[in-house]
């Protein structure tokens, strides 16, 4: 009886100093006093997006209520307003009249002439802590330019809310791309501060001589009580078709599923926590969904037809509970397994993945435990290196 009750004392302790420090957490971007001062008498350019909150104001209204002299906006993936699946377009932001420009598509990083007037840049977004999610290839991008044209750059911390593991394969560089720049694995369970020092520290920017990345001046103004033990929820959706914590928690998992035939619920009110296909009809699944274009996913893969798969939706603590701080790779294996045309069920997997080795690993019917055991070893040497630029216990 003892033992049972020293057991939940203990549950009860871990639960409730994550949910104090979770409740408590401050953002870099709340912690003024510490960068105003950088910031005043210069002309700034903010990469930011309509996460990028204090309180319940954006940094930019923010920003210009403190006379901080805003000359423009850079935007990532989803524009400023994070209402877009598509490609986004320069414009001026209606609210403050100052330009916006796109760092997605077409153009991924900022020219000279974009900088010829700007003192110092500002980055503040909100990411979700996983490789293929393009907010960190930005941040990379925009670190490029600062060290090439000698502009400082400060970074407001953010707490990651996958930030508590690290898991999957880690990228071989043969697969690189867009949506996976760095040798590190899908989950990699830092904040974009730690992930910009080590970014610098391993001289992986991609500037020449590789040794010019310690030229760069880069400050991070971190966050305040957050640790990789907090479960933090942000404030509002990161992107558009991450509307919850649910779909962020399951996000790395069934991501990797935007690379196969499956439909991942674009286009449904439970993106990323439902997942299937029109084929898979004949295998009598309880659960089907349909697609529909809205004015956020104009045009979804299967848009009106039913697809039939699997539904991981549930609360916060049960999606938790699901995901047990790893790479849930068994919806992947399963729905390979009952896919009918199976030389079309990967498409560009690799480059999600970042190897080729998962894709022929599931095609050889490897187990779960198999396939994880074959990515152990660079896993590791990753956490050496990640463990090298944590600012947060």
């Amino acid at each position: 009886m003892k033992t049972i009750m020293r057991f939940l004392f203990i549950l009860l302790l871990f639960f409730s100093t994550h949910c104090i420090a979770a409740d408590n957490i401050l953002p870099g971007a709340a912690r003024l006093s510490l960068y105003l001062p950088l910031l005043k008498g210069k002309r700034v350019a903010v990469l930011a997006n309509q996460g990028s909150l204090i309180g319940k104001k954006d940094l930019v209204t923010v920003l210009l209520q403190h006379h901080i002299h805003i000359v423009k906006i850079f935007s990532p993936e989803h524009g400023f307003s994070i209402n877009q699946d598509t490609q986004i377009k320069n414009s001026i932001n209606v609210k403050n009249k100052i330009p916006v420009i796109s760092l997605y598509g077409k153009k991924l990083t900022p020219a000279a002439s974009d900088l010829l007037d700007v003192d110092v840049i500002v980055f503040d977004i909100q990411d979700v802590g996983v490789r293929f999610y393009t907010y960190i290839s930005t941040l990379q991008k925009l670190m490029e330019a600062a060290v090439r044209y000698n502009k400082p750059l400060i970074i407001l911390d953010r707490p990651n809310p996958n930030g508590f593991y690290v898991d999957g394969p880690v990228l071989d560089f043969k697969y690189k791309s867009f949506t996976g720049m760095q040798p590190i694995p899908i989950v990699y369970g830092m904040t974009e501060g730690e992930y910009a020092k080590m970014l610098q520290g391993e001289q992986w920017l991609n500037v020449t001589p590789r040794s010019l990345a310690q030229s760069l001046q880069l400050t991070v103004i971190p966050c305040l009580h957050y640790t990789h033990h907090s479960y933090y929820v942000p404030p509002v959706k990161p992107s558009p078709n991450l509307p919850n914590i649910q779909s962020i928690y399951w996000y790395p998992s069934i991501g990797l599923m935007e690379a196969t035939a499956m439909s991942v619920g674009r286009g449904t009110a439970k993106p990323f926590q439902t997942f299937g296909h029109p084929s898979l009809k004949k295998m009598h699944l309880a659960f089907s969904f349909v697609p529909q274009a809205s004015a956020i996913t104009l045009s979804p893969i299967y848009h009106g037809k039913r697809c039939y798969g699997w539904n991981l939706t549930g609360t916060t603590h049960e999606t938790l509970q699901k995901i047990a701080g790893k790479l849930q790779i068994r919806y992947l294996i399963k729905a390979y397994r009952l896919f009918p045309d199976k030389d079309h069920f990967f498409k560009g997997f690799e480059y999600a993945a970042g190897n080729i080795q998962l894709e022929k690993q599931i095609k050889a019917g490897m187990s779960e435990k198999q396939i994880r055991a074959s990515w152990a070893s660079k896993l590791n040497q990753f956490k050496k290196i990640r463990q090298k630029y944590l600012l947060y216990a």
